[in-house]
């Protein structure tokens, strides 16, 4: 397969270096329920520079294979003034693919309803996550029934889709509750390759080095961005970070949203 992407050796991507002081808002019920499994999952934190208006908002979806993991708001995020949402969700040893996708949705919902008193700017929301993370930012970004039960959608309203390492295959999770191993693919209406097209937002997708990455998780990416040029997608940037694996590529990708970010605001 042809190589669509540079390999980066070494990340040198300059982020300003200026302190900056964040406030902290913690557990927002964003997904009221009566079920208590809900109220306990369903939660965000919000990080913002007191003071700051029409700021960049990131949304960010943690990892852990959709049954583990934690909600953050990256402290490597926390730059140039971007509002940072750190999202809780369901884990799909209790509810199903579907219903943690709804919790996302629901969570950006929120965020769109809630954001500027914290300075972020509407124009400006990147939904970005890592491995599990990524695929909920898929799935939400190009299946766009999730997002259309809020009445939101993403192609006018999201600015980018920020994929690190997702999977964009029927994810694993769901595959191993089918009785289907880890490495026997499947692409179903659970796979963010199901719903390719070439009119949805602009894309950042990253993958650590194919060589150390999970399960072939370049490859996937590698055609993932095939098919979606293929579609007639025209804002679609691919980098593969070269010498770091699928846990520790979150660093580097952090500096490459930001650049990214940087790039599409100074070309307004």
């Amino acid at each position: 397969m042809k190589k669509i992407i540079i390999l980066i050796a070494v990340i040198t991507l300059s982020v300003s270096a200026s302190a900056r002081e964040y406030s902290y808002e913690k557990d927002i019920l964003y997904k009221g329920s009566p079920d208590a499994y809900t109220e306990k999952m369903c939660r965000i934190d919000v990080a913002y520079e007191k003071g700051g208006e029409k700021r960049p908002v990131i949304i960010w979806f943690h990892g852990g294979g959709l049954t583990k993991g934690k909600r953050s708001t990256p402290e490597a995020l926390q730059k140039n003034g971007a509002v940072v949402v750190g999202v809780g969700y369901r884990f799909v040893s209790e509810v199903s693919i579907p219903e943690t996708l709804d919790d996302a949705a629901a969570a950006v919902a929120w965020t769109l309803k809630n954001i500027e008193k914290y300075g972020g700017d509407l124009s400006k929301i990147y939904l970005a996550g890592h491995s599990a993370g990524g695929y909920i930012v898929n799935m939400i970004g190009l299946n766009k029934e999730y997002l259309a039960k809020y009445d939101i959608d993403p192609d006018r309203q999201i600015a980018a889709l920020v994929p690190y390492s997702g999977q964009v295959i029927t994810h694993f999770a769901q595959r191993r509750k089918q009785g289907i191993p880890e490495l026997t693919p499947t692409i179903d209406h659970l796979a963010p390759l199901y719903f390719v097209r070439g009119d949805a937002a602009p894309m950042l997708i990253i993958s650590g080095d194919r060589e150390l990455e999970l399960y072939g998780r370049y490859e996937e990416n590698a055609y993932f961005v095939r098919m979606l040029k293929l579609n007639g997608h025209r804002n679609v940037t691919f980098y593969e970070v070269d010498g770091f694996g699928h846990s520790d590529m979150k660093n580097p990708g952090h500096l490459l949203l930001l650049k990214y970010i940087k790039n599409a605001e100074s070309a307004q």
